[in-house]
């Protein structure tokens, strides 16, 4: 767990079967520190990333995650899915006029499934993401948190996975008023997050090393 995060993009830049890292985690195209974020990696025996995530705190105070959304729609548009990104905006969620104040956007889950006795069969997926709510709810309480997820994972329940309450439809609207990508906002208020942290996970609980990280985020820097 770290919050450097030209460290992060050093990690993802191993990962060769995946695209390239979203511009709200990369120091080439954002400002993003210890103030506004931090990751969780996962690596296997053998020293290779099998796991990440990340968070980026957004300071929504008086505008709404659809103004937010269309004032910096091209971090969030996933790459050539559309003709004129300049012209292309996400619509359909009632969220986008709900959720304001201070907000975590929560992206780059990867795990890989390898099967049946892969890691997300045994139940990772919800367990590391209850990890990285232990730690933003500790560090910044936020009023929101929000993710995308593709149509397709949402259809099959991917949000219950991750432990977000809430899941809405919606489409990124191109420039002839096409639908040029299908993708779900799921999300969860204050309350939402506090009654998903007050659900007994035991593998969690006996773990030292989850309260020592809820007080600070530091970047770890041994594996450079």
């Amino acid at each position: 767990m770290g919050d450097d995060f030209s460290l992060y993009r050093y990690y993802r830049g191993t990962c060769r079967d995946r695209g390239a890292i979203s511009p709200l985690f990369d120091t080439a195209s954002s400002f993003i520190d210890e103030t506004n974020g931090f990751w969780v990696c996962g690596f296997n025996e053998a020293d290779e990333l099998i796991h990440t995530q990340a968070v980026r705190l957004l300071d929504l105070s008086g505008v709404t995650l659809g103004k937010h959304l269309d004032m910096h729609r091209h971090k969030y548009i996933v790459p050539d899915t559309t003709p004129d990104p300049d012209l292309t905006f996400f619509q359909g969620p009632e969220a986008l006029k709900i959720v304001t104040g201070l907000v975590g956007y929560c992206g780059d889950f990867w795990l890989p499934s390898r099967g049946l006795g892969g890691p997300r069969s045994n139940g990772a997926t919800g367990l590391l993401s209850r990890l990285l709510f232990e730690v933003l709810e500790k560090a910044w309480q936020p009023d929101f948190v929000f993710a995308f997820v593709p149509k397709q994972l949402a259809a099959k329940g991917a949000h219950l996975r991750y432990g977000y309450s809430h899941c809405e439809a919606g489409n990124w609207i191109g420039p002839d008023h096409q639908i040029t990508n299908d993708e779900y906002l799921i999300w969860m208020n204050a309350n939402d997050i506090k009654n998903v942290l007050a659900r007994d996970v035991q593998s969690l609980r006996l773990s030292n090393q989850v309260s020592a990280q809820r007080a600070s985020v530091t970047a770890i820097n041994a594996k450079v």
